[in-house]
């Protein structure tokens, strides 16, 4: 069954998405969110500058590949970092493999986790917690920052492209794929996984916040894209254990940077 025909039918689940994990995570509707995010863009330039830093990172990760491709890196180092999983991710696929299931992996994988990253933005604002929100946008920030020189100087394949025996199940959801989507996602670009350690930092971040229904589902979300990069036949065991590492640290500072950015705040006002 296929969900995804092209790029547009994911930005519209995507918008779909993000209005419900916005209202689910405010109990208002989305568009207070955005006036108050629009609002305090105009009201702090520290705000605006952060904000701003975390799209350049993103736009730098876009433009990745074309750097990648300029660097012209002829090696392979996926049976240096992933040479002793052996075959499991074909066990793994065999004995879960279902319809449904594919469909969900694939829907976490392309419109829930760029959602929950959008919506961590409008909830944070909404709730006036300046520290997850300077503390989302550094650890943001850190894990594009530190996993890019992985991808220009530690070329880690695909499992279903290194593995004859994986099937690429990403494609019976969205058969275009390639042709739509491999620009924004090298097959080299595996160590570490960015699913991975952004989903842990969204999860740790949000388990601070006080929103119980929120911290759940981040964690849950966590749980399906770390579950849906094997079973889709993306990422390698050594992939998923670097993510939670970066994705681990990369929250801890960004917390520890968030709760000083919120303190002198605090102080300025009085």
């Amino acid at each position: 069954m296929v969900l995804f025909h092209s790029m547009s039918t994911v930005s519209i689940w995507t918008i779909i998405t993000v209005i419900l994990l916005i209202w689910f995570g405010t109990g208002r509707q989305p568009f207070v969110t955005v006036r108050m995010f629009l609002q305090s863009m105009l009201s702090s330039k520290k705000y605006l500058l952060v904000f701003a830093g975390m799209l350049a990172i993103l736009l730098l990760n876009k433009h990745e590949l074309k750097l990648e491709q300029w660097i012209s890196v002829s090696y392979d180092l996926t049976p240096v970092v992933t040479g002793w999983e052996g075959s499991w991710v074909v066990w793994l696929q065999t004995a879960l493999h279902s319809d449904i299931l594919t469909l969900v992996c694939a829907f976490f994988y392309l419109v829930v986790f760029q959602s929950v990253m959008i919506a961590s933005v409008g909830i944070y604002t909404y709730h006036q917690n300046l520290k997850l929100f300077y503390a989302f946008c550094v650890a943001l920030l850190l894990n594009y920052f530190i996993a890019v020189p992985f991808y220009l100087f530690v070329p880690v394949n695909e499992v279903w492209f290194a593995h004859s025996d994986v099937k690429f199940l990403m494609l019976d959801a969205f058969p275009a794929f390639e042709q739509q989507y491999r620009a924004l996602s090298g097959i080299n670009n595996c160590f570490p996984s960015l699913h991975t350690s952004i989903s842990v930092t969204m999860a740790v971040l949000a388990g601070r916040s006080g929103i119980r229904k929120w911290a759940a589902f981040t964690w849950i979300n966590a749980i399906i894209i770390i579950f849906s990069i094997f079973y889709l036949g993306i990422h390698w065991f050594t992939d998923m254990v670097a993510g939670l590492v970066l994705g681990t640290a990369a929250a801890a500072i960004g917390l520890k940077i968030g709760a000083g950015e919120s303190a002198l705040r605090s102080k300025s006002r009085n």
